[in-house]
């Protein structure tokens, strides 16, 4: 089984197993991490990074990260390459060789990024029989609905059957800002865009971390740097919520309430008329 097989089969079975059926998927991020359990996180990065995934062996916890961006398309397909690692078990070791050559395991990774955010049986269900021939405005669809680059959209229009390798080659070259300014969905692509340049903090992290203000014992500063913004506008949007630190107030001891002690004043007054200690009449000398 090649890489391109490989990668299909993988983005089969994990729709499959976490009932994804084959419609457009919604949030990524949420996805991810409610399917497997893994922290994803939108963090702030070099123009040259993407994406990454990190393993902790001994207590067997991964964790994605990938870059803001204001290619929405590209950190979707980000988030699916670097998930297809960890479908996989793509941990790079020491002797990993040359990081900038394709290995069978990025192109697997890629055949499994695509797979899974456009199956071409979702395709088929979204374009059914087509006697008429695809043209741009069908990839424009396609493209909109699954949110997937023009590339991928044209591999999957290709192995569907729906246009012919020299369309495919075509359509490979656009953009997504082009197919979204000329078919009317530029709006659309502008949210895009605002939403995947803002950092993001893993929801369960950012979960417990909400716990812990509201038992007071930590501070709206942790939040805020969590998710990256203002202490000020943390607490205010946690104000709007109801989250609010839970008050404890400090339970004093009513004085009725408080045992009596017994107090023997006989002995204070024995150590008080006790005699001083006698002076120290020892005289040094001076050594000669």
């Amino acid at each position: 089984m090649n890489a391109e097989a490989e990668g299909c089969a993988a983005a089969t079975l994990f729709r499959r197993e976490h009932r994804l059926g084959v419609q457009p998927l919604g949030d990524l991020i949420a996805i991810i991490e409610q399917a497997t359990g893994i922290d994803v996180a939108v963090l702030d990065a070099g123009p040259d990074e993407h994406g990454l995934t990190m393993r902790d062996p001994k207590r067997n916890t991964m964790f994605i990260g990938v870059a803001r961006s204001r290619r929405p398309i590209r950190q979707r397909s980000t988030l699916a390459h670097e998930l297809g690692h960890v479908q996989f078990g793509d941990w790079a070791d020491a002797d990993a060789g040359d990081l900038s050559a394709r290995s069978p395991a990025e192109i697997r990774a890629d055949a499994f990024a695509r797979h899974l955010l456009l199956p071409v049986d979702g395709l088929r269900d979204f374009l059914g029989d087509r006697e008429q021939a695809a043209t741009r405005s069908t990839l424009s669809v396609v493209v909109q609905r699954f949110l997937v680059s023009p590339a991928v959209a044209a591999i999957a229009l290709h192995q569907g059957g729906y246009i012919n390798v020299t369309t495919k080659a075509e359509w490979m070259a656009l953009s997504t800002p082009q197919l979204a300014v000329r078919f009317g969905w530029i709006d659309q692509y502008h949210a895009l865009q605002a939403d995947s340049d803002k950092r993001r903090a893993p929801q369960r992290l950012l979960a417990r971390a909400t716990k812990g203000y509201v038992e007071g014992v930590l501070p709206v500063q942790a939040i805020a740097n969590l998710r990256g913004i203002a202490a000020e506008t943390a607490e205010a949007e946690l104000r709007e919520a109801g989250v609010v630190p839970v008050d404890r107030p400090i339970a004093w001891a009513d004085p009725a309430e408080l045992p009596e002690v017994p107090i023997d004043l006989a002995a204070l007054d024995e150590d008080l008329s006790a005699p001083d200690d006698p002076p120290d009449r020892t005289i040094e000398t001076d050594a000669r």
